[in-house]
């Protein structure tokens, strides 16, 4: 099973400059390509190969006075970048053709210098290496201070460095583990997901909803205010920039730490895990919207789904159109449609008194023990998706770096 790992990276002045040259150098190239790309569809012709255009814009642009400065930063770097351009193309056209399942892709785009988030890829024809002391060797950057919270579990096959919008850089490893299967436990719990308590287990534990998102909306607020107070294209402006994304990745990563802390606990816990599939993209289109977004549910499922793979877990979907807030846990009574204020009610047939969540979430277990027993068709096991974020860690020591599946 392949697994992301990432760690933050500390690289100091000149490093700095040695990566933007190469964020710049990738940045070009992938443009290049695009523009050939997109010649040769105007002008009727096939699209030129990968190899063809690693000939054209790489080998033969070196030679010449304008792009001679490409040989400068690591071949690798650049050759990624064509395969960059080559997957999303390829993506594309399978979105296009109805072969790729979820929303449809757009055209490859060119890529700006004021892109905000900036990426390069080493694979092990580029020789970079983790120093005796510790530190990250990268050809033609040098030697740059890594902060490691953990061993990895095996030897890397790529590593890409990445400069976030907050201006901090990762690196992140793929690297090839063995499931690691925890001891077998009993319980099957179902999870109930919504915005006044962000998770109700069928065992009557209620999670709070952290609102990370609400609790620094002042802040958010007043450091964007601040921004567009600043003339475009100073220096003020950019460092106010800068502060935005900062305080924008301060609740990203409180959230994802929320996330990650939760998840690994109830996967922990029980040999079976149940969620009900929520339909995400509607409701943020409500004026719930803020609040869905904030809770972050797609992607506090998706952890359970991986970590549940990792572990030896089962995890299971309940579709979105079972009526769990319909029918009474004690007896299987459904009783209809409720509005959403109504929390509490008793059941007309046996008379028991339910919490909506509660009760919700017991049907979702029991869904989910039907599944492991194999004596219905309510919920099927998912495939485990790649997960497109990636964690990382602070300087003071405090990881917040978990295994994710690679793309």
């Amino acid at each position: 099973m392949q697994l992301r790992y990432s760690f933050r990276l500390y690289p100091n002045g000149p490093q700095r400059a040695a990566l933007a040259q190469a964020f710049g150098c990738a940045r070009v190239v992938f443009n290049d390509a695009l523009r050939a790309r997109k010649d040769a569809h105007e002008q009727g012709r096939s699209y030129p190969k990968i190899g063809d255009l690693s000939k054209q814009v790489i080998t033969e642009a070196k030679r010449t006075p304008e792009r001679a400065w490409l040989a400068e930063v690591s071949a690798v770097v650049l050759q990624q970048s064509l395969r960059d351009l080559d997957t999303a193309y390829s993506n594309f056209f399978a979105s296009m053709h109805g072969t790729r399942k979820g929303p449809k892709i757009a055209e490859p785009r060119f890529k700006s210098r004021k892109d905000n988030r900036h990426s390069i890829r080493f694979t092990a024809n580029a020789r970079w290496k983790i120093a005796p002391g510790g530190d990250l060797s990268l050809p033609k950057i040098g030697d740059v201070r890594v902060k490691w919270s953990r061993a990895l579990p095996s030897v890397p096959s790529t590593v890409t460095v990445v400069k976030d919008a907050a201006g901090r850089y990762f690196a992140s490893f793929v690297v090839e583990t063995a499931p690691r299967t925890l001891p077998g436990v009993e319980p099957v719990v179902g999870i109930d997901l919504g915005l006044g308590h962000f998770a109700v287990l069928s065992d009557g534990t209620k999670i709070s909803a952290p609102r990370f998102l609400r609790r620094a909306e002042r802040k958010l607020k007043r450091e964007q205010r601040r921004l567009s107070r600043k003339t475009k294209g100073s220096n003020n402006r950019d460092k106010a920039r800068i502060k935005v994304a900062r305080a924008h990745s301060q609740v990203a990563d409180a959230r994802r730490e929320f996330h990650h802390q939760l998840s690994t606990r109830i996967i922990r816990e029980n040999q079976a895990v149940a969620v009900e599939d929520l339909a995400v993209r509607g409701l943020a289109r409500t004026r719930m919207a803020k609040s869905v977004h904030d809770a972050g549910w797609s992607a506090f499922v998706a952890m359970l789904e991986y970590k549940a793979a990792l572990h030896g877990r089962q995890f299971f979907r309940i579709g979105r159109f079972e009526p769990t807030s319909q029918v009474c846990s004690a007896c299987g009574v459904k009783d209809g449609p409720k509005p959403l204020h109504i929390r509490v009610w008793t059941c007309a047939a046996c008379e028991t008194v339910l919490d909506r969540d509660i009760n919700a979430a017991v049907n979702v277990a029991k869904a989910a023990r039907l599944a492991v027993s194999a004596c219905g068709a309510q919920v099927r096991p998912v495939l485990v998706p790649a997960q497109r974020g990636e964690a990382g860690t602070h300087r003071d020591g405090q990881t917040t770096v978990v295994g994710t599946p690679a793309h």
